[in-house]
C-alpha cells in the first residue's frame, strides 16, 4: 500500500507538485492551493491510499520538490 498525504492549509501554490506529478495532484482555481487528486480528507490532511506501487516515483518526486515540505510519500 503506498500513502499520500498532503498537509494542504500549509500549501503556498508554487506549483511545483502539479509540475512533477500532474496525475495525482493539481491547482485549486478558488485558492490557487494544491489538491491532492481522489484523497480522503480528515483533520488538515488529505490522504491517498493507493495499492499501486507505480505511483510511488511521482509522487516522491512532487513532495521533494515542494519547498515547505507537506507533501509525505510512505510504502508499507
Amino acid at each position: 500500500m503506498v500513502i499520500i498525504t498532503l498537509q494542504r492549509d500549509k500549501c503556498i501554490g508554487c506549483n511545483y507538485c502539479v509540475e512533477m506529478d500532474p496525475v495525482h495532484f493539481q491547482m485549486s482555481k478558488k485558492d490557487g492551493k494544491s489538491v491532492l487528486l481522489h484523497s480522503q480528507h480528515a483533520k488538515g490532511f488529505f490522504t491517498l491510499k493507493s495499492p499501486n506501487h507505480a505511483i510511488v516515483e511521482s509522487c516522491e518526486l512532487a513532495a521533494k520538490a515542494c519547498p515547505v515540505k507537506i507533501i509525505t510519500v510512505k510504502e508499507t
